[in-house]
């Protein structure tokens, strides 16, 4: 193996460039050639594949977002796009991808790898849904936008005596509402997990204020519920002013903290050595404080645990 590729796909993540960064540098320490593969797997079907050097990731360790950019492109399920993309890699000469991004990212993997490709997958995404990892790149830092926005909404909330009702991301996985929640100490958290009963919920609202406390936090998953309407009806029901806050994309951006630029490194690193020892179609993961890898083919089969033991501290601690 003398040529291997990176790109990034799916959601932006904060650490993809650091990620990148180490695997250029990386490669360049085990002789391979890098190439860098612009807007994910649109860019690898359109023949956006350049050389990249040392200067290209110069500067980018503490940047947000990636450089060589993402776009979706369901189109990729097909074969003839598969077969159009793995061409475009063998004229070059590239026999190994390294792909940063999620399930979704990595089934692309997963295809490229039956056209003799060797992949490798880096669990990117702040929703922290790859269940072949306790943490992907992105989501503390995420989390920690999630808390800052949400502390600055509780200030508000106490002084009016208000509740809040805030939206985070995490698509199918309630990682950052519960995580953000129990950071923030809200009083009641929303996530695919757990559910959503809406009695239940404004009830607790209502136990809240009857505690006398000056304002209540409910912190929700994203599509579990309308938030407006549910803020709406909290208001009705316990006569207590209530706003809703959908946080949005801003999760997704800002500069990476410590802790993902650690880990984009450590398994961008590890990926590159693996191909250099002959070893493909793996994803990465963070199991305890060791990096390990899982096949891709058993890694996309894996169902997230649920964080058990953090709901039970939540509901210790709600009183």
């Amino acid at each position: 193996m003398k040529k291997i590729a990176v790109m990034t796909s799916g959601g932006d993540a904060p650490g993809m460039n650091t990620a990148i960064r180490a695997v250029v540098r990386s490669g360049f320490h085990y002789g391979f050639e890098v190439y860098g593969i612009r807007n994910g797997f649109l860019g690898l079907y359109e023949d956006e594949i350049f050389k990249m050097e040392r200067t290209d990731v110069s500067r980018i360790i503490n940047r947000g977002g990636t450089i060589l950019g993402s776009a979706r492109f369901p189109e990729f399920r097909e074969e003839k796009n598969q077969k159009i993309a793995a061409e475009n890699l063998e004229k070059r000469g590239i026999d190994g991808v390294i792909v940063l991004g999620g399930d979704g990212s990595f089934k692309g993997a997963q295809a490229l790898s039956g056209y003799g490709i060797k992949t490798m997958g880096i669990p990117a995404t702040i929703d922290n849904d790859i269940a072949a990892t306790d943490y992907s790149i992105g989501f503390f830092t995420a989390l920690d936008t999630a808390v800052e926005s949400i502390d600055k909404l509780r200030d508000t909330s106490f002084s009016h005596r208000r509740c809040s009702v805030v939206e985070v991301m995490g698509r199918h996985c309630g990682d950052l509402a519960l995580y953000a929640g129990i950071a923030v100490g809200s009083e009641f958290i929303i996530t695919p997990e757990t559910g959503y009963i809406k009695d239940k919920t404004i009830q607790s609202v209502q136990d809240s204020f009857d505690r006398n406390k000056r304002h209540a936090i409910v912190v929700v998953t994203e599509n579990m519920t309308n938030v407006s309407e549910l803020a709406k009806e909290i208001e009705e029901r316990t006569g207590h002013e209530t706003r809703a806050t959908v946080l949005g994309h801003v999760q997704r951006g800002g500069t990476p903290q410590a802790f993902d630029r650690v880990l984009a490194t450590d398994m961008a690193e590890r990926a590159v050595y693996l191909l250099e020892q002959g070893r493909e179609g793996l994803i990465l993961g963070l199991r305890g404080q060791e990096i390990t890898s899982f096949r891709i083919d058993d890694a996309l089969k894996m169902e997230k645990p649920v964080s058990n033991k953090r709901y039970g501290l939540l509901g210790r601690l709600r009183n």
